[in-house]
């Protein structure tokens, strides 16, 4: 199943993806700067399960699951350009503004700015049409929203 998935990602011409994997794909993204930095803290799974569940009016039990999906998908892509890639052209800039946001969330959520999850938001936020103040801007959203 995740094969198939990963085939049709990583194609050198991928269809825009359907929503159930768009979803995939944002929540493997979410993993994979959740483990960037060497730890995945439970602080980063509740907190990708929470966005999961928000963003997508999933129960806890079906946010897990996706968060389950991805971290498998996520052990098996081969790169975070054909992951961004296959969000950018499947999400609306607006969403992907919210993308970054989330992905904030998750390398916040430990309470530690990595060297390594900071230099994969540089990365990740440009690919995805996303600009350096948009950026910074949707990080500072989410420090003002931090206890």
């Amino acid at each position: 199943m995740f094969g198939d998935f990963i085939r049709r990602l990583t194609a050198p011409e991928p269809e825009p993806l359907s929503d159930p994997d768009a979803r995939l794909a944002l929540a493997a993204l979410l993993v994979r700067i959740a483990r960037t930095d060497g730890e995945y803290a439970q602080a980063e799974i509740d907190r990708i399960d929470r966005l999961l569940a928000s963003r997508y009016g999933l129960s806890p039990f079906e946010a897990s699951k996706l968060r389950t999906d991805a971290e498998t998908v996520e052990a098996q892509a081969p790169d975070t350009v054909r992951f961004t890639r296959a969000i950018k052209d499947a999400v609306a800039y607006e969403d992907r503004e919210q993308v970054i946001e989330s992905l904030w969330e998750i390398v916040l959520a430990d309470g530690i700015r990595d060297q390594d999850e900071n230099a994969l938001m540089r990365l990740v936020a440009p690919m995805l049409g996303v600009n350096d103040r948009d950026s910074n801007l949707a990080r500072q959203r989410v420090t003002a929203r931090r206890p």
